[in-house]
């Protein structure tokens, strides 16, 4: 299975993984990603035997690596140091086993390593949704559903989720984003009770854009400005973990209604794999049932009070 990609060139050491062009350094992408995975690891999580000898880094060795990958030490050597253009899917599919890698972050690290060229840049592509869509969250009464883009943008969204997380028609386009309003705005750092896993899934999500569209320059810049801004962005933005978006549970602090505990789905489109409806709900008969029939009383009020509003 060994194969012999041409020799790299080292990649970008900046913390962001940015070069001089504006995009994200890919080569520095892939580099970071396989050399945390490989952090993360112990021999005992591979079957390996630990002798107990000092380890210089954390987790497993490149040779360990390309050992459990089947590849030689030399090629899994150039391919962590950024240089994947000609590895093939058999080999990208062995490391992946031999990380252990999730099914995000396997489909992260072939983006990474064999980008697929799009036609047009996602930048020049103005994202627009569907108008049967915007009348479809109009009709979700009571329930707070929205529809989320690529770069973690808010594209569109119903009168619930104005009340719930703020009227975001009050905010100007370019602040209508998830990283922005977690990282930049207060107001959403109390909103959200488990902040630190909000902010944690965002950044995956936004992860997991930078594979697929590394050239985006507003992406890089949209990374750029939050690493100056904002310090815990930094920490979690160099983990380099990644995660699609999925479902599962939000604890919320609200100012009008207080505590609430709400399900979400996230549903991605077949017309474009880059836009995501989120819908939230409460279980039924529960306080925070009564705290959303609450809130929807308030109609276009509750927006007044709601984090943006603050």
């Amino acid at each position: 299975m060994d194969e012999h990609p041409e020799s790299a060139h080292p990649p970008d050491a900046s913390g962001t993984g940015r070069n001089p062009g504006g995009a994200l350094d890919r080569r520095a992408e892939l580099s970071e990603f396989l050399r945390t995975r490989r952090a993360r690891l112990k021999p005992e999580d591979v079957g390996l035997p630990d002798f107990g000898r000092h380890r210089r880094v954390p987790g497993l060795r490149r040779e360990e690596l390309a050992q459990l990958a089947g590849v030689s030490v030399a090629y899994y050597t150039r391919l962590e140091q950024g240089n994947g253009q000609n590895v093939s899917a058999e080999v990208l599919d062995a490391i992946a086993r031999a990380l252990r890698l999730t099914g995000a972050e396997h489909d992260h690290l072939t983006h990474l390593a064999k980008p697929k060229q799009h036609k047009k840049k996602p930048s020049a592509r103005t994202q627009v949704v569907r108008g049967t869509l915007r009348q479809l969250l109009d009709t979700l009464d009571g329930v707070p559903a929205y529809i989320a883009g690529r770069r973690t943008d808010i594209l569109a969204w119903n009168a619930m989720a104005a009340s719930l997380f703020g009227d975001w028609d009050e905010l100007p386009p370019q602040d209508r984003n998830w990283a922005r309003l977690l990282f930049l705005r207060p107001e959403y750092h109390d909103l959200f009770t488990d902040w630190e896993q909000k902010a944690i899934d965002i950044v995956c999500h936004l992860r997991m854009d930078a594979g697929r569209y590394p050239e985006d320059p507003r992406l890089s810049a949209l990374v750029g400005e939050l690493s100056v801004k904002s310090e815990e962005f930094r920490r979690l933005w160099a983990t380099h973990d990644v995660k699609e978006k999925s479902y599962g549970v939000k604890r919320l602090q609200h100012p009008l209604v207080g505590e609430l505990t709400l399900n979400y789905e996230s549903f991605r489109l077949l017309d474009d794999s880059d836009q995501s409806m989120i819908v939230y709900s409460a279980e039924p008969g529960s306080p925070s049932a009564q705290a959303m029939r609450l809130l929807a009383s308030w109609g276009r009020d509750a927006t007044k009070i709601s984090p943006s509003g603050v």
